[in-house]
């Protein structure tokens, strides 16, 4: 079973508006409410592809259970931890502005509550995958990714995380852009042969797998065997940006699972984030494979 951890999920609320006036009352011609969050993303996205998962991590108040409602509605498992202070944040994305949103802060997870998750987690065998993915509140320590990794170490869970700091033990995955690999070795990364060198870095400080997203120049693996693939994007129209990692990490997992092949997966993940890039929503199966086909 595939297990996707969103420590502080949302509600996005899309909202256009025509001819945006800063300091006047602003009407929207288009509003879009969906669940949100990079794990939730990652999970909608395996369903997509008609891969089952369950989503794990904490809903508070009754924006909280509108968003199990709208996971549970999409077909997902939902297993979230429901909090009894403050409610799950709203992030407002305005469209006619490209790239202006407000997020929220979300609600504060105590140790108890965290424990309850721990011990979810301790459930996990050989054989499940894990995928932690998104920001980590406040209230959490910034090294809880690694402290989950650490606590499943010897249950030989096959572990995703979208960070790239403290990896102490040995994720599978992990998936940074260019810039966040840059900023890691206080270098610029702007082509993919510049790529290799510091994505090994990362491999001797404890990922296995090391994909790296490019956006318009394409994508990295270095995989674990040594191997280099390299990929330009894909042609096509880009629509809407948000979640096109989360589609990346998605489709590798997909792939890997299917034919436990590097190749594959990393085509998988090129295939499944440009296609969520070229759509209004997330990517779908046939547009994932159509995509893959001019790889």
């Amino acid at each position: 079973m595939i297990y996707t951890v969103t420590f502080n999920p949302c509600l996005d609320y899309i909202v256009g508006v025509e001819d945006f006036q800063l300091g006047m009352t602003n009407r929207t011609c288009s509003e879009q409410m969906f669940a949100g969050g990079k794990g939730i993303n990652v999970s909608i996205v395996l369903k997509n592809l008609g891969i089952e998962s369950t989503a794990l991590g904490f809903i508070a108040g009754f924006t909280g259970e509108e968003i199990r409602r709208k996971v549970e509605k999409m077909g997902i498992t939902s297993e979230f931890i429901q909090l009894e202070n403050g409610f799950s944040r709203i992030n407002i994305k305005l469209k006619s502005i490209d790239g202006t949103e407000i997020n929220g802060t979300g609600p504060s997870i105590g140790s108890e509550e965290l424990e309850r998750l721990l011990k979810k987690l301790d459930t996990l065998k050989k054989g499940d995958v894990l995928i932690l993915a998104g920001s980590i509140p406040a209230s959490l320590p910034d090294s809880i990714y690694s402290d989950i990794m650490e606590r499943l170490e010897e249950k030989e869970v096959m572990i995703v995380v979208d960070a790239t700091k403290d990896l102490l033990v040995h994720p599978f995955l992990i998936k940074p852009n260019n810039h966040e690999l840059g900023d890691i070795f206080g270098v610029e990364i702007r082509e993919r042969d510049q790529v290799a060198p510091y994505a090994k870095k990362l491999q001797e400080m404890g990922a296995r797998n090391v994909l790296v997203s490019m956006a318009g120049k394409g994508a990295v693996l270095l995989a674990e065997d040594g191997s280099v693939y390299e990929s330009p994007a894909p042609k096509g129209k880009l629509i809407n940006a948000v979640g096109a990692g989360d589609s990346m990490v998605a489709g590798f997992t997909a792939g890997y699972m299917q034919k436990g092949s590097y190749e594959h997966a990393f085509k998988m993940g090129v295939s499944t984030g440009s296609a969520s890039a070229f759509s209004e929503n997330f990517a779908t199966k046939e547009e994932v494979e159509a995509i893959y086909k001019t790889l």
